[in-house]
């Protein structure tokens, strides 16, 4: 701190929340890659609790949710607004919170069960979870990182930088 007033420079004081959700924690234009993989597998899977009972409204209802076909579709349409949010990197961070509910719920119905099932067990579970575990972890580094320099997020958090730089 001391060196950057001595050389004149004062250092970045704009900690308001926009600007924290905005500006992306990690630069780096690769952070796309994630955002491509989390943003098209819940927006998808939201698309499919509509099209397909198999995947929507019948599988809530085996897991034992009230109201299967509310819940389905409440779901279904979180993942498809917060996974296109993901996608183009708008607001990625507060996109990524109600995908970690989601994903953690779908843990804890689905995978956390099979510990107690004959034949199955620890190992089946593990295998079996990959993909929400992925998930899961890229929702967390997306949370903390935010969306990368490829993103409609970098885009309004350098202008409105510029806009208070300006000020």
């Amino acid at each position: 701190m001391l060196l950057l007033y001595a050389a004149g420079m004062e250092p970045e004081t704009d900690q308001s929340l926009w600007s924290r959700v905005f500006r992306p924690g990690w630069r780096s234009q690769t952070v796309f890659l994630i955002r491509l993989a989390v943003g098209l597998i819940f927006f998808t899977q939201g698309v499919l609790k509509y099209i397909d009972p198999n995947l929507g409204v019948d599988r809530f209802a085996k897991i034992g949710f009230p109201h299967p076909y509310f819940t389905a579709h409440f779901v279904g349409a979180f993942e498809m607004v917060c996974g296109f949010l993901v996608l183009i990197g708008l607001v990625t961070r507060i996109a990524a919170i109600p995908l970690l509910i989601v994903i953690c719920t779908a843990i804890a119905t689905t995978k956390v069960p099979e510990l107690s099932r004959p034949n199955q067990g620890f190992w089946f579970m593990v295998s079996d979870a990959r993909t929400d575990f992925s998930m899961l972890m890229s929702l967390l580094f997306l949370l903390v990182a935010g969306a990368g320099s490829w993103s409609v997020d970098s885009h309004l958090g350098s202008s409105s930088s510029a806009e208070e730089k300006n000020r």
